[in-house]
């Protein structure tokens, strides 16, 4: 008498397909014949695993299974014998309309999978993306199993032809005289399926590994940048092709420029002195500091440019300039002395206030003007 096929693999009958994948996977590994050899309790214990395995995995037989259990198995088994007459007539009527309408025939070939595209989020200092920059990633992904090359069978075996579609990879669904064709829902389009799983990647073909990738970041990159490395995203099923890898920048804050598309600005600290009576202060640039010159009176707030000091867009076109904000910095920790020094000043200053201050003449004048006084 053959036993619950839920209660070998230990699962519940609600169990989700990745369940059952992974009660099977952890059976197989434990009761496998080459890591039990002479073992006949081991070796029906796979047989039984195998075949629970291939019966919860298969939604139509899944179905009657737990519908009326093994015998609905059985019947179903030879309801497939009674289907040929069927399929012989269908055919004929597939040939005949298939060219105008595009039915399924036979002979088809099976589906090849391209593997999924990949993404990378790559973080930069802002020097690295405006000069360009070579960086080494390591990137987890699929990958094609070394131990069978992609069969996902063991070795010394191959994957069979597939009994639902006859190893087309698609299935004929008759509508009267018409047919629709969809991927086999056994072999999920492989057109083969695996007896044999590889002790590896369990029938899979591919296993996860991380790859180390040398990417060269182009100069004038920005923040939302997406560098495509072609053939370096998880490998394809069944033959088909490995997807992309899509490097995303991101770069990181400065503390002291800020970036607007090829343009920069940073604050420049101005000393009380130097903004009234003129001067010089050094700025810095991403290609070494600079000496801006202040003309006397020189207000916070003021903006000077300095052509060419910013960035080269990554598409083309001409480099960005700098821009430089002023900011008039207070003097602070001022000794009593200093104090008295300013306080002279400012009653100095008060003598001709609206002449030494227009700005504030200027705002106090529209205030009353906005209240009516």
């Amino acid at each position: 008498m053959k036993k619950d096929y839920y209660k070998v693999l230990d699962v519940p009958k609600t169990a989700a397909e990745a369940d059952i994948k992974k009660a099977y996977r952890r059976l197989a590994m434990k009761y496998h014949p080459d890591r039990n050899p002479d073992d006949k309790e081991a070796e029906e214990r796979f047989k039984e695993a195998k075949e629970a395995y291939e019966v919860l995995t298969d939604a139509q037989k899944r179905a009657a299974y737990d519908q009326y259990g093994h015998a609905g198995l059985e019947a179903a088994a030879g309801a497939r014998g009674h289907a040929s007459a069927a399929d012989a007539f269908s055919d004929i009527f597939g040939d005949v309309f298939g060219d105008i309408f595009g039915s399924a025939r036979r002979g088809g070939h099976a589906q090849v999978f391209r593997g999924a595209d990949l993404r990378y989020e790559l973080e930069l200092d802002l020097h690295e993306a405006v000069f360009g920059h070579s960086v080494e990633i390591e990137v987890p992904k699929l990958v094609e199993c070394e131990t069978c090359h992609g069969t996902g069978s063991a070795k010394g075996s191959k994957p069979i032809a597939c009994e639902t579609c006859g190893g087309s990879g698609q299935v004929r669904i008759s509508q009267g005289f018409f047919q629709l064709q969809q991927t086999c829902p056994k072999c999920r389009g492989a057109g083969t399926v695996v007896r044999n799983p590889c002790d590896t990647c369990f029938g899979q073909g591919r296993v996860r590994r991380s790859r180390k990738l040398s990417v060269k970041i182009p100069a004038g990159v920005d923040t939302g940048d997406r560098i495509r490395l072609s053939g370096e995203g998880e490998a394809g099923r069944n033959g088909g092709p490995p997807g992309d890898l899509y490097v995303e920048v991101h770069v990181r804050e400065h503390a002291i420029f800020e970036r607007d598309g090829e343009h920069l600005s940073c604050e420049v600290p101005v000393s009380f002195a130097t903004a009234s009576l003129g001067g010089t202060v050094e700025v810095p640039t991403l290609d070494g500091n600079v000496v801006l010159k202040i003309p006397a009176e020189t207000q916070s707030g003021r903006v000077f440019r300095l052509r060419d000091k910013g960035v080269k867009p990554v598409r083309g076109g001409a480099r960005g300039d700098l821009f430089c904000r002023v900011v008039v910095e207070t003097p602070v920790h001022l000794s009593g002395e200093q104090r008295e020094l300013i306080r002279k000043l400012e009653e100095s200053l008060k003598k001709d206030h609206t002449r030494h201050s227009p700005r504030e003449k200027g705002f106090f004048e529209g205030v009353r003007r906005f209240f009516g006084v």
